[in-house]
């Protein structure tokens, strides 16, 4: 098996199922001997079979041996760690090594559906650092000292991409990938600068990411779309001070070599980075006048997502948008109806069709063809229903729970999706080996012949959801 699949394996297939436990009410000193006895460095505190706490080497030596404390009068829920970091049996391994970066730890419960322990297991489980390895990367980029360092480490992303693609991945879960990585990157670059140019920044702020990087959803061709939200009670020197931070923070993206937007969504911009009440109005004003510019202004808003700061002003905002929806539609019905001008390239008797210009000849841009109608289709669908959580994929689930989709229809257009998206992904892996600037586009006669099956039924289903949201949206009655 390839290195990499073994990140995308259930947990269950990993974990020690032998798992040395005591209760709450034992003594530090029984832990201790148990401990000793079994020769291990960590025992799962249980209560009623379901896992409280974890006793430690490392709690033993802090709050005990350190501290100077007797132990005999000690009682194991007086030092025991809690509550215990825990993954579903099912879960992927790449979770576990995602919930031990981010909480600084060394093992891990694992539960079952009931929230019942069945395993352990730790880094030095799971831990292979090698050079085509996520977690290894991850691990790098919390070590980074420098820009310089990090300019390194995205150029290591786009590799471990390209080695990921021809592994047998899925496409949902290389794309989880890229985004965890990314965001891994941008918060050390954030944490970087703040110590070394920018303590004395206040907190009441939020750097936040949006479209596609907002969804978790990004690829090889993906460039920055951000905003900066402050709080309105900053002094004057203070929003100075967070205006310096963004402009340095994606000046430095840029040098590090993630690309500009080509639109100017980005902090450093003075329209993309306001106080809570700015965004408030701005919102305001999106919202109730739909023009074309203000619908790709608040699609792309509507993404949101906090990576760094105050994550309550973005609540507050997205709970303005929900309220507006709930008795105003007028936006969505305008930004449905903006999506039906993305046919599909289907012909007479369901032919492909491929681009006419010179430069694209033989070619179908897959994002225009059918990714966008999918993504901005369900987030139309999403917002309506109040969902602004989530991806693609989770707001069709939601939209699912909600009868808004029937569960076949969300199936179908989900794997449409994948398809398109690892066909996407695919002919950027293709370009950057070629040395070519990765796009959109796919050759269709590098395609065989089930590979354009599959594309035409995509196709097919993405008109399929148009005609959907057409009647949902009652598009016929706002021409």
């Amino acid at each position: 098996m390839a290195e990499g699949n073994i990140l995308f394996l259930p947990v269950k297939d990993f974990c020690h199922r032998n798992v040395v436990t005591c209760s709450p009410k034992e003594s530090v000193l029984a832990a201790a001997g148990l401990m000793r006895s079994k020769n291990i460095s960590s025992v799962v505190i249980c209560e009623k079979g379901n896992p409280v706490g974890i006793v430690t080497d490392r709690d033993l030596r802090n709050k005990v041996v350190a501290e100077s404390v007797d132990p005999s009068g000690l009682k194991v829920r007086d030092i025991m760690s809690s509550p215990l970091i825990t993954v579903q049996e099912n879960d992927f391994v790449f979770e576990v090594l995602h919930r031990i970066s981010r909480n600084n730890i060394h093992r891990v419960g694992v539960v079952d559906i009931d929230q019942r322990l069945v395993g352990i297991i730790t880094d030095s489980d799971i831990l292979r650092l090698q050079s085509n390895s996520p977690q290894k990367l991850v691990r790098d980029i919390a070590e980074a000292a420098s820009i310089a360092d990090l300019k390194a480490l995205h150029g290591k992303i786009q590799r471990l991409v390209l080695h990921l693609v021809g592994t047998g991945v899925s496409t949902r879960e290389l794309v989880r990938v890229i985004a965890h990585l990314n965001d891994h990157l941008l918060l050390r670059l954030i944490s970087l600068l703040r110590e070394q140019q920018f303590a004395d920044l206040p907190e009441a702020f939020a750097f936040v990411v949006l479209g596609s990087e907002g969804r978790r959803e990004q690829t090889l061709t993906t460039d920055q779309d951000n905003a900066i939200l402050y709080a309105d009670e900053l002094s004057e020197q203070e929003v100075a001070r967070i205006k310096v931070f963004s402009e340095t923070l994606i000046d430095t993206l840029i040098q590090i070599g993630v690309p500009p937007c080509p639109g100017g969504i980005m902090a450093k911009n003075d329209f993309w980075r306001r106080s809570l009440s700015a965004w408030h109005q701005a919102l305001s004003s999106w919202l109730k006048k739909p023009t074309p510019e203000n619908i790709l202004n608040g699609s792309m808003f509507f993404d949101v997502r906090t990576l760094y700061g105050d994550k309550d002003l973005e609540r507050q905002l997205k709970d303005e948008i929900t309220e507006f929806f709930q008795h105003d539609q007028m936006f969505l019905t305008r930004l449905a109806g903006n999506l039906l001008r993305f046919k599909p390239p289907l012909g007479l008797f369901g032919r492909l069709k491929t681009s006419r210009e010179k430069e694209h000849r033989g070619q179908i841009d897959v994002k225009k063809a059918g990714i966008f109608a999918i993504t901005e289709g369900v987030k139309a669908l999403a917002l309506e229903a109040g969902i602004m959580q989530g991806g693609t994929r989770e707001r069709m689930e939601g939209l699912v729970q909600k009868k808004v989709l029937e569960k076949v229809m969300a199936e179908d257009l989900e794997a449409s999706y994948n398809f398109l998206v690892f066909l996407r992904l695919r002919c950027q892996v293709q370009a950057i080996r070629d040395g070519r600037q990765p796009d959109n586009y796919i050759t269709l006669a590098r395609l065989n012949h089930m590979e354009k099956g599959r594309l035409k039924l995509a196709f097919e289903e993405v008109k399929k959801f148009q005609e959907f949201l057409e009647v949902h949206f009652r598009l016929h009655l706002v021409r």
